[in-house]
């Protein structure tokens, strides 16, 4: 891919950021403030998701709501999903699609909410892992996805390597795992499951530096005004696609190191 030159700090140049040093900085200062924010929507949705599914496993009265207890042959108790659980399993995709194709129209408030509300159905659908996997097991991975995603994140942001053909190569691999998910589900492999979870961490964690770079470039090129519903509602679903990136590498390492229950 031909690289083009940066006009943005050039004397003289044309658009937005053109003539001084003074405009150069101001424009950094946006940058960093605009990545501030999007971090902090990331951290406060995956703070409400922890919460949701905290709350769903330990609160009786909640967790009678998506779990049914039953018992199997052996007489073990296990926990079986309800109806509402595979509601808010399968709705963040129907959240996804909506906020994607209808940001145009709606509000920043409307946007908003509905990143909200993503974060709550995914903190009840990710509750059937503390069933699954040991508590200790499950703190260990999200600690070691935080550092994983906190380097990665950096390299993105501060890299001067174009990584847009190494995100076009991730897509390709996320493509995979979705495909090699659904075959699985009917062959059962655990190799094709080991060997899905081995390409999903190398997938999300090339996404995540990718989507960091994509979301400084977006803002160096677009320059959204402060205070605007468009800054907000960007801020929004930038935030919402590096959530995905957590939650995905989150769940293929659990996969790989979790140490499992008793009741898989």
């Amino acid at each position: 891919m031909a690289l083009q030159p940066d006009y943005r700090y050039q004397t003289g140049a044309p658009g937005w950021g053109r003539t001084t040093t003074a405009d150069a900085a101001a424009v950094d200062a946006g940058l960093r403030a605009y990545m501030l924010r999007v971090y902090n929507w990331m951290a406060s949705g995956l703070l409400l998701t922890g919460i949701v599914a905290l709350a769903v496993v330990n609160v009786p009265a909640i967790q009678e709501l998506f779990y049914a207890a039953a018992r199997t042959p052996s007489g073990r108790i296990v926990m079986q999903p309800t109806i509402l659980f595979w509601v808010a399993a399968l709705s963040p995709l129907a959240f996804i699609l909506v906020m994607s194709f209808g940001i145009n129209r709606m509000s920043k408030t409307t946007v908003q909410a509905l990143f909200w509300a993503f974060c709550v159905c995914m903190g009840a659908s990710l509750s059937n892992l503390a069933f699954r996997y040991t508590g200790a097991s499950i703190a260990t991975t999200f600690f070691i996805t935080a550092a994983m995603y906190a380097a990665v994140s950096l390299y993105g942001y501060t890299t001067k390597a174009d990584l847009t053909r190494m995100g076009s190569l991730m897509m390709m691999g996320l493509i995979g795992i979705i495909i090699a998910g659904l075959v699985n589900m009917f062959v059962g492999s655990s190799a094709l499951q080991f060997a899905i979870s081995v390409i999903g961490v190398v997938v999300f964690t090339g996404l995540t530096a990718y989507d960091t770079q994509r979301i400084k470039a977006d803002y160096l090129e677009f320059a959204y005004a402060e205070g605007t519903d468009e800054a907000g509602k960007r801020s929004v679903m930038d935030a919402l696609g590096l959530y995905l990136n957590f939650i995905n590498l989150f769940q293929m390492l659990l996969q790989l190191v979790g140490v499992r229950t008793n009741q898989e």
